[in-house]
Formats: structure tokens, sequence, C-alpha cells
């Protein structure tokens, strides 16, 4: 008896080892399986992100919400030009843009960072706020979604007393004047270690862009951050640290610091690097110097200090998971990376691998913009075919777009137009391709309009102190029409379309500062532009929301929303004899759409495609055009575009 049982403990422990193992088995598959999917995740662009249609905001310039905190002079110290002026105020939203504020004149009596009196409107304007924040983005969240934008990029939101926010005071915190209640967002902060994470609260102003991220994904649009790893302001904390204590400075490796002041004499020794020269924004220091007055290059390499590694990553933590659950749905769903090309390659790979680990369905979108200015823009390949961003800022495509819509500089026939489209996307993968942001211009370009308006290079003499010539009033109705061919474009191209807030609104702005006017909502009247920088005449120009602009861009980004294939499907071009017609198929298994394009000044006759059945529907177009010969032919406008199925 005592040996049966013996035998029958025997076969039980056998058969529960073979159960287990079969278990096991299982779980290392399952383990092998979400290890594969993660890896996958890892590597390849975030589905999401050629399916949407990007809005860019800086928030300073949105909307004013809440007038209870607008900047005061106090907010704003630490930024160029280095000094308060007397009299100081935000400016009206409504005033004619290049008419001189009333603290202007207390220009003369001081000089700014770099020694110089400020003369130039340019400049001046550099201390402008208009008091935009978190709650007027509240408040328009129902405009933009009833223009149809499905992914919200914001301009850096980081605690900064600059308009642009790039001059960071800390990176951990929104804006203090973007939020409810400035002065307790203060002293908030003042109660946190900087470098300590546990100490870290959040703010009123952080609360309300959490809620501002939760609103926007009730509505599924995303939200990603821009953020600069490249450098901090002159008010950060670390920096201010290595000012006072200089080589004591625990933080004296974070940043490019050629010489410390020597206290013994009376003169300051201390010399330092300033991203591009600028002496209010003092640089993070990586393992190599790249040198930025030949050209830009890629370059291996990451972040010197493992201490400032450590704290990017805590922010970037901070906003992929606010409340820290492992659930990143409270969080931002990306980053755009602010001049990553000048930041090491190996730096990037472990960001990424930072943020992906975090949300494996985050965006990383970075800024690869010039290797020589002004004319050799950077080839992305580098940045994105070893899993470090998904897509750049697609500013090869606009510039040639550009160039072919509105003869800027010079016309390009439609043939070397695709030439350079397909030479762009050569060597990088489909799926990267498609994540491309397609980049009209944003807060560091002319305006949209105002660019094709002016026959000049890209983003070259394009400030009017520059260059006299350049035309700083409203464009005219050419250049809408161009507008438009563009705009169709863009939407019918694979990659996502971007708009810059108020480029719908119809807005016009030289390069910066004047690109970033305050948006003109309807429901303001604002003032005629009567004033030139540099004393000339000039028309006056009505300042109004011009509505059947937004039309289009609504009806634009429908057809874009209604039909998949131009999101999804794969592009072949159709050669023409006419260098003024452009004519792409955008095609899956079960669908065809034909995208045409007449940029001449006389209508013409084009042959469409012979297919088995030659009924084509019209999907969209910008003019009337006219079917002939049984649908094999379409008589299409000047300067027109016409989309069909």
């Amino acid at each position: 008896m005592r040996f049966q049982h013996s035998i029958l403990i025997k076969q039980f422990v056998f058969v529960t080892l073979f159960l287990c193992c079969i278990s096991c088995k299982k779980e290392v598959q399952k383990e092998i399986q979400i290890n594969h999917s993660a890896s996958t995740l890892l590597d390849a662009p975030p589905k999401w992100t050629k399916e949407v249609v990007w809005y860019e905001i800086a928030v300073e310039r949105f909307h004013n919400g809440d007038t209870t905190n607008d900047p005061t002079s106090e907010d704003i110290k630490g930024s160029y030009p280095g000094f308060v002026p007397k009299g100081w105020k935000i400016t009206p939203w409504t005033q004619d843009w290049y008419k001189d504020d009333a603290y202007f004149k207390d220009y003369k009596n001081h000089k700014d960072f770099y020694g110089n009196t400020l003369t130039k409107f340019v400049d001046k304007v550099q201390m402008r706020r208009y008091g935009g924040d978190l709650q007027g983005v509240l408040d328009k969240i129902n405009y933009l979604d009833s223009l149809g934008v499905s992914a919200i990029y914001f301009r850096p939101l980081n605690d900064a007393p600059s308009l642009h926010k790039y001059d960071a005071r800390n990176w951990r915190h929104i804006d203090r004047n973007f939020g409810p209640n400035p002065q307790k967002d203060i002293e908030t902060i003042e109660k946190e270690i900087p470098d300590d994470p546990t100490t870290w609260q959040f703010t009123e102003a952080d609360k309300l862009f959490l809620k501002v991220i939760d609103e926007f994904h009730k509505r599924n649009i995303k939200v990603i951050l821009d953020y600069s790893w490249n450098h901090t302001g002159e008010t950060f904390w670390a920096w201010q640290d290595v000012l006072k204590n200089q080589e004591k400075s625990k933080h004296k490796d974070w940043y490019w610091i050629d010489q410390f002041d020597n206290p013994k004499t009376p003169e300051n020794e201390f010399k330092y690097h300033g991203w591009s020269g600028v002496h209010e924004l003092p640089e993070i220091k990586e393992t190599q110097k790249q040198d930025l007055s030949v050209k830009v290059n890629a370059f291996e390499g990451n972040v010197y200090s493992e201490a400032v590694k450590k704290h990017i990553f805590n922010i970037t933590k901070r906003w992929l998971d606010p409340n820290g659950d492992g659930d990143p749905s409270d969080g931002v769903d990306g980053y755009r990376l602010d001049v990553a090309g000048e930041m090491p390659l190996n730096f990037w790979k472990d960001f990424r691998k930072q943020v992906r680990n975090i949300n494996p369905d985050a965006y990383l979108l970075g800024e690869i913009w010039w290797e020589q200015w002004p004319d050799k823009l950077l080839n992305p390949e580098p940045f994105v075919k070893d899993t470090i961003f998904d897509a750049v800022m697609n500013y090869r495509w606009y510039r040639a777009s550009r160039q072919f819509f509105s003869e800027t500089p010079k016309n390009i026939t439609s043939q070397k137009f695709i030439d350079s489209l397909q030479t762009f996307t050569h060597g990088i993968r489909k799926a990267n391709n498609y994540a491309m942001m397609n980049y009209t211009g944003g807060f560091d370009t002319p305006r949209l309009l105002t660019s094709l308006f002016n026959n000049t290079p890209y983003k070259f003499g394009c400030k009017v102190h520059e260059n006299p010539e350049y035309k700083i009033h409203k464009p005219d109705n050419a250049t809408l029409e161009t507008l438009k061919l563009l705009i169709t474009h863009q939407h019918t191209y694979f990659g996502a379309p971007h708009i810059y807030a108020g480029d719908e609104m119809g807005m016009w702005g030289a390069d910066d500062p004047s690109c970033r006017k305050p948006l003109i909502w309807p429901e303001y009247t604002f003032e005629d532009e009567t004033t030139h920088p540099l004393q000339q005449k000039r028309p006056v120009d009505k300042v109004k929301f011009n509505h059947k602009l937004f039309n289009f861009y609504q009806k634009i980004i429908k057809v874009r929303k209604e039909n998949p294939v131009l999101v999804h499907g794969e592009i072949e071009y159709i050669t023409q004899e006419n260098p003024e017609v452009l004519l792409y198929k955008r095609y899956s298994k079960d669908e065809e759409i034909f995208v045409i394009f007449n940029i001449g000044n006389t209508s013409t006759s084009i042959q469409l495609p012979k297919k088995k059945t030659t009924k084509f529907s019209t999907v969209f177009s910008t003019a009337d055009f006219q079917m002939k010969e049984n649908n094999t032919t379409i008589l299409i406008p000047k300067r027109s575009a016409v989309i069909l199925r």
C-alpha cells in the first residue's frame, strides 16, 4: 500500500512538472512574442503619425484666455535684449504690427547682451508679449476640432522669460504665465530641488496643461511637445549655479565652458559657448564639439554629463506618463526635438529607448534643417535609419514644392519637381517617409502666404531690414490661388500635412519675428496695417479673418480623411509633355485617385490614363473644369487642381 502510494506521488510530481514545463514554454513563447512586438514598435514610426493633420501652436501668440496671468516685467527678465525698458507692458492684441510700442523710446538708453543699441524693429519687438495662455487654447479647442486637425505640435511650453521659450528657466514646468496663478507657481518651484524629481510638484500651469492634453485626447487629437536639449537659458537653475560657483559648481560639466573667472582679478574671464553664438542660450556639452561655423553633420558621441542626461530623461518621463502609473494615455504623444542635427546620434538613440519604453506609440520628430546656410538643406537619412527619429520636419519637400507652384526664386518643371521628390525619399524607409511632417512654414520662417508672395530663395533675404524690397503687405489673390494649389498637393501627397496656426486664417508676415504676429480671431477688430518699419510707403491693409480660406482648409482636410488611399496608398507619377502639368496617382489594391495640377497661365487639355472603365468622379477641384471625349480627356483651367476617382 505504501509502495503504491509512493508510485502515485511520483506520477503526480511528474505530471505536475510536465504541465509546468508546458506552461513555462507558453510563457516564454508569449514573452518572445511580446519582445518581438516591442522591438517592432521601437523600430517603426507609430501608425497614427501618417494619418494626422498637424497644427502648430505658439501659445504666447495664440489666444489670451486669461488676462489675470499676463506677464509682468519681472517675468521677462533674462530674455533678449538683457534689460526691461522703462514703461514696459504687454502689447494690445489688435495693434498694427509694425507700430512702435510706447516703451520703445527707452531703448536708446540701453545696450543689448552684445553691446549693441537697439535701432531695428526686428530687435525692438523681441520684448513684446501679448498674454497668450493655455486657457486661450482651451477656449479654441472647438475651433480646432471644426477645422479638422488631428494632432497639435506645441512650440516650447517650458518655463522661460522669452516669447519663444527656448531659453528655459527650467525644463520640468510649464511656463508660469501660461497657467492661472503665476505667483503660486513661483512659490511651488522655489520649494523643489531642481535635480531631485522626488521633490517635484505639479504647478497650476502644469495641471492646466494636463487638462489641455485630456481635452484634446477626448477629441482624438494627439499632442506633442517641443524641447531643446541642446541649450538652456541664462536663467536656468543649473547655469545660475555655474555663474555663482564657477569651478566649484557641481553642474560645471553640463555646459561648454572655455574658461572660468579668476576671482583674484578685477576682470571677468568667464567664457562659454552659446548656441550658434547666441549669448543667452548656453549650450549643453557633448563628448565631442561640432564646428557649426563650417556645416552641420550627423556625428557620434553623447551628452558629456550623465547627470544632465538623467535630468533630461526625468523630464521626458514626466510628460509622457504624468501620474507615473505605467499608462501613458494621460501624457503627451511624443516630442519634437529642436536643433536635433546639432546633438550626437548616440544620445538620440538612448533618448529613443527611454521614450519608447514609456510609451511604445510615442512619436519622435527631429528638426533636421540646414547643413550649410543658405543653400544646402541637411539630408535626414542618418537621423531616421538607425531607430533614432521616426521622421523629420520635411523642409526639403516644402522648398521644392514652393519652387514648382510659385516659381520662387526660379521656376522648375514638373519633371524636375518629381525628380526632387524621388531624391528626397531615396534611402529612407517607406514607413519613415510616410511619417514625415510636411512642413510649409512656422515660427522660424516667413508665413506661407508671404513666402509665396516674394520671389526670394527659401528663408533667405526674408526680413525687410535685410532686403528692403521684400513685400510685407497683404499678398494678392494670385498668391492665394497658389497657396491653394500647394495645400492641395500637401494633402494628397504621402506624409502628414502641417498647418502653422493662422495660415488657415489668411495671415501674412515676413520671417521671424514678423511670422509671430498674434492670431487674427474673427471676433476681434484689428487696427489696419499702415506702418512700414523702414518708413517706406505701403498699402493700407485690413487685418481680418479669411473665412473663405478657412473653408478651403476644412474641405481639403476632409478630402484627405475621407480617402484613406491618400494616407496609406502608393504613389505613381505620370509623365506629362507639358512641363506645367503635374499628374500623379495614389493607389491601393482596391482604389485609385488621380491628382492633377495645371500651374500654367492658360487652360490645357490632359489625356487621362486609360482604365477598364472610363468613368471618373470628382473628389475635389479648385476651379470648374470640363471632361471631354468620353471621360478620357480633361480640360483644366489655368492655375488649378483637380482630384478624380
